[in-house]
């Protein structure tokens, strides 16, 4: 079965299940908060927020929430990050853990 191909972010936040439902809405609003003048895309079939360039997708799986911010962000905010799993463009919280509210 193909995954559906997602057109805007509100299908794609409405195509998540009830339980993870409120997350997804939840970061989509940091986001939206911290990057206003952001435009909110689909990239890559995730939701995208683009300022000249993608600055950050996320994506809300069963198990975890993927944060795919740049580089350079997971970078300057290394300490701060130490709790989650990091790679080089990726940030992961188990649905356990949550991302904290700022």
């Amino acid at each position: 079965m193909t995954p559906e191909k997602y057109t805007c972010v509100d299908q794609y936040i409405n195509g998540i299940s009830s339980e993870y439902f409120d997350c997804a809405i939840e970061l989509r609003n940091i986001i939206k908060s911290a990057l206003p003048q952001a435009e909110e895309v689909i990239s890559y079939n995730m939701p995208a927020y683009r300022y000249r360039k993608i600055l950050v997708f996320f994506a809300v799986y069963p198990s975890h929430i993927g944060f795919y911010p740049t580089p350079s962000a997971i970078t300057a905010f290394k300490d701060d990050l130490s709790t989650y799993k990091c790679s080089k463009g990726t940030i992961n919280s188990p649905m356990k853990n949550r991302f904290p509210k700022r």
